[in-house]
């Protein structure tokens, strides 16, 4: 069976460019010039999309999202705009507008659009194609953890994987916004694409145009060949800025036009490039904040923070935590091929009242530190080394992470300077080895897997 699309507009024009468009695609269509014709058609017919414009002579595409939904939930509404407003644009992507596209319409767009809208689930052609995955159990169960925090949260980013809209993912250092956005991407329609997770805050400063937009050969010293940027690679599925606010405010007014234009341009390069991304982005800073104190642009936050996904803190969801260490256990013996181990009941309990500044990427260093630490198979209290002070510790504090990671950098040179020395003094003797570091076996075999020195 062939799809079939409901296509409202006042305009005549505009109503048989996109039917002629559409039935040259092999799709059924069916055309109505008001809400009150739309609504007739919804009443009576199953549709697979609906492309409406926003201003029509009784009413609005707001209007028309909200009743079509009250009637079938999973319909993929895109709504036609005036050039250039983003405003109504951004409007009826918070009304649950699965994507938006601007007058004059560009067909090929147009045809983009319709084809990722019939790869979200109930629609013909997502389900004859492929095994439906949007939406299961088995893609959000890697979202570990069975309290309400994370139920809520399962549920939301099964949610936005049915909008192109861009969303704007909160949560402290280490909680798994990337894991979320991941998610989003894998159980929506551009899951076949590129999923390109870009740390912004990593970037200097002089290869940021270069990296995001990529440059023509000769562009400038050192451009010795063509290079595509992160929207290149990007293109057909999701870009993810991850610290979005740590972008400098002159990298943000450029960020700003290839997402309101739906292009760019390389370095180099005369012409523009159309793209076809959806923008997922990420901080553990306040974004609110940022603007107000003028770090960050303020129609530029408009743009990405069209939706917002909260993703909660580990101390937000403590019972989680004894499943979550019981995974990441199991996770550490099988990556290293190693000796399983557990917790005891007083080192769980002491996993419980820790503070956890760092969240769920904290709780895995803490737990592959104690168990190259462990003597006899079972995770003491001791052993996970909790600093003393741990009720007293804030989310809040300001650290720069910066120096820390640079400190860390330090520290494993050396650790892989000692580890280095050792075997070679023992003539790559294994267990001479770990006993000259004083260390056990165990931990000399998982710093020599997480250190690469095998």
């Amino acid at each position: 069976m062939n799809q079939k699309v409901l296509i409202i507009d006042d305009e005549p024009d505009i109503r048989e460019l996109l039917d002629i468009t559409l039935m040259r695609m092999g799709i059924d269509t069916v055309l109505a010039e008001n809400v009150t014709q739309a609504k007739e058609s919804l009443a009576s017919e199953t549709f697979d999309l609906c492309l409406t414009d926003m201003n029509l002579p009784d009413g609005n595409g707001i209007e028309l999202i909200a009743h079509a939904q009250e009637r079938n939930a999973n319909l993929p509404i895109v709504v036609i705009t005036a050039y250039g407003s983003m405003e109504t644009a951004v409007s009826a992507l918070k009304a649950g507008a699965f994507d938006f596209i601007s007058k004059p319409v560009d067909l090929k767009q147009l045809r983009d659009l319709v084809l990722s809208a019939f790869k979200l689930p109930n629609s013909k052609q997502s389900s004859t194609k492929k095994p439906q995955t949007v939406g299961s159990t088995e893609q959000t169960n890697k979202i570990l953890g069975e309290s309400k925090a994370v139920e809520l949260l399962r549920k939301q980013v099964t949610k936005l994987s049915r909008s192109q809209a861009p969303v704007y993912i909160h949560g402290e250092s280490g909680s798994g916004k990337e894991l979320a956005a991941k998610l989003i991407h894998d159980l929506g329609p551009r899951s076949d694409g590129p999923f390109i997770a870009v740390n912004c805050g990593a970037i200097p400063n002089e290869l940021m145009e270069s990296e995001f937009f990529g440059h023509k050969k000769g562009a400038f010293t050192g451009a010795t060949e063509n290079k595509e940027g992160f929207f290149q690679a990007a293109h057909g599925g999701t870009l993810f800025l991850d610290e979005v606010a740590d972008l400098p405010l002159a990298m943000q007014v450029k960020l700003l036009r290839s997402l309101q234009e739906k292009s760019v341009r390389p370095v180099g390069e005369q012409k523009e490039i159309s793209i076809d991304v959806r923008i997922l982005s990420a901080t553990h800073k306040n974004l609110s904040e940022e603007v107000e104190a003028h770090r960050f642009r303020q129609d530029l936050f408009y743009r990405i923070n069209v939706i917002t996904l909260n993703v909660p803190s580990l101390r937000e969801r403590k019972e989680d935590i004894e499943l979550l260490a019981t995974k990441l256990l199991d996770k550490i013996s099988s990556e290293w091929q190693m000796d399983h181990i557990q917790l005891d009941p007083e080192a769980m309990s002491a996993l419980k009242a820790y503070h956890f500044p760092g969240n769920i990427r904290e709780l895995q260093n803490i737990l592959e530190r104690a168990y190259t630490l462990c003597e006899d198979d079972v995770i003491h209290t001791d052993d996970l080394q909790l600093p003393i002070s741990s009720n007293l510790i804030n989310s809040d504090t300001n650290i720069d992470i910066a120096e820390i990671s640079a400190l860390d950098d330090y520290l494993e040179s050396i650790e892989k300077q000692a580890i280095q020395q050792a075997l070679e003094e023992t003539k790559w003797n294994k267990t001479a080895a770990a006993k000259r570091l004083g260390i056990t076996f165990r931990a000399l075999r998982y710093k020599l897997k997480k250190l690469e020195m095998e």
